[in-house]
């Protein structure tokens, strides 16, 4: 009687994913096209890779080379699009603390990132995509046969495998790779793993104990960055019991990724951006225009890209690497 309940204006609760777990984007170059599909240029690296110089007498010519170039390639990129439309009662009738345009951006974006995230999954980060492929299994791992002791186990040798790796793609194709990307349950056997904590201990200090985290694991592992998909996606219809999950799964992939897309630059992978039509990152756009039959505002998210695969040589895949 001496109190009505009304709502807080200071909080809300939303389980909105915090955007730097998802790590699509943050993998391969983007290469801003201008048309939704079109050709590229692939040299064939085998003839610059082959030593072809010979001893040349006086007056006379010297030893002659070239090399072959692969118009065929192409890429195509899909739209993909999801929209929300927020009634006018809504709008009129919502307290301070809900705003519903900008609930209705927000959801869109989450979702936006979900799609892209399972679409580099399936994209690069399964099994059957790069050259290298092996899988992680409890007993009787055999790098000749094409598997590894999963990384949970204390006896694994996790730096060694990737080194191992390394050198794999280096040999085969004179390029180092140079990021990591590893799903959560792989970065946790790693962050306690024996063999990675005994290497940075002795510089722990009180106050500063010894850590594993991206970086350390990075300077370990001789590359530039140890990407985490962290990033999860609900299953469940709607109705139904919650069911989350890691989109990345218990998997790793080690590749060379261009630090910049450029003429004659190899990489792992490109996404190919359709910026002549949507603009922004990854050719994406969110419009807001009036839906006046629904007596509506819609709130619509677009993007529209390829995640291509370039050089499957250029990467190693770990498949199920933990338990």
């Amino acid at each position: 009687d001496v109190h009505v309940n009304a709502p807080l204006t200071q909080i809300s609760i939303a389980y909105r994913q915090d955007q730097s777990r998802f790590v699509a984007s943050r993998i391969f170059p983007t290469v801003p096209v201008q048309k939704q599909s079109d050709r590229y240029y692939t040299y064939d690296r085998g003839y610059f890779n082959r030593d072809e110089m010979e001893m040349r007498a006086p007056s006379t010519e010297s030893a002659g080379t070239g090399y072959k170039v692969d118009n065929t390639p192409t890429y195509f990129c899909q739209e993909w699009a999801l929209h929300q439309d927020v009634p006018d009662q809504v709008i009129a009738n919502a307290d301070s603390v809900v705003r519903p345009l900008m609930d209705a951006t927000e959801l869109l974006t989450i979702k936006s990132l979900i799609r892209r995230e399972k679409l580099f999954v399936n994209s690069y980060f399964k099994g059957g995509v790069w050259t290298s492929d092996f899988d992680g299994v409890a007993s009787g791992n055999a790098w000749g046969s094409g598997t590894v002791l999963q990384w949970n186990d204390a006896n694994s040798t996790p730096i060694e495998d990737v080194r191992k790796a390394q050198t794999t793609v280096l040999e085969r194709t004179g390029f180092l790779p140079n990021k990591l990307v590893i799903g959560k349950a792989a970065y946790d056997a790693l962050i306690d793993h024996p063999d990675l904590v005994d290497r940075i201990k002795y510089g722990q200090t009180p106050g500063a104990p010894a850590i594993v985290n991206k970086q350390a694991l990075a300077a370990l592992f001789e590359i530039d960055s140890v990407e985490v998909m962290s990033a999860i996606e609900n299953t469940a219809n709607e109705g139904a019991t919650n069911s989350h999950s890691f989109i990345g799964g218990k998997k790793a992939l080690l590749v060379y990724s261009a630090p910049n897309p450029g003429l004659m630059t190899p990489s792992g992978g490109y996404v190919f951006e359709w910026v002549g039509m949507y603009g922004g990152s990854f050719g994406q756009r969110i419009s807001s225009f009036r839906m006046d039959e629904l007596k509506s505002t819609r709130i619509e998210i677009e993007a529209c890209f390829d995640m291509k695969l370039i050089s499957a040589d250029l990467g190693f895949f770990f498949d199920s690497i933990t338990a």
